[in-house]
């Protein structure tokens, strides 16, 4: 699954924003049962690994041009509500780089 969000803001603000906010995107995963996992192997790319529910999802952030990108393996047995979770990353997505 790839969702993609636009972004207006300088590449550097999209960066700082993801690092300094990511813990919170397990906030944000309905449950409240969500762990978040992530790591930087480069300045433009998150690795994440998302432990709910007895699943690991792992997927990846790259920061593009003027787009934040979300890439995530969903498993065949949670094909059925893609929709669901794009909608909810493209969302919560768009608050995350959004200043306090």
């Amino acid at each position: 699954m790839r969702v993609a969000i636009p972004f207006d803001i300088p590449r550097e603000t999209v960066r700082e924003r993801l690092k300094s906010r990511s813990h919170e995107i397990a906030d944000h995963i309905p449950g409240g049962m969500a762990e978040v996992l992530t790591d930087w192997p480069s300045d433009d790319r998150m690795n994440m690994t998302v432990r709910a529910m007895g699943q690991d999802l792992k997927g990846i952030v790259n920061i593009e041009e003027k787009q934040l990108v979300f890439e995530i393996a969903l498993p065949m047995a949670l094909s059925f509500i893609e929709p669901m979770i794009a909608g909810a990353i493209k969302s919560q997505g768009q608050k995350l780089l959004t200043s306090d």
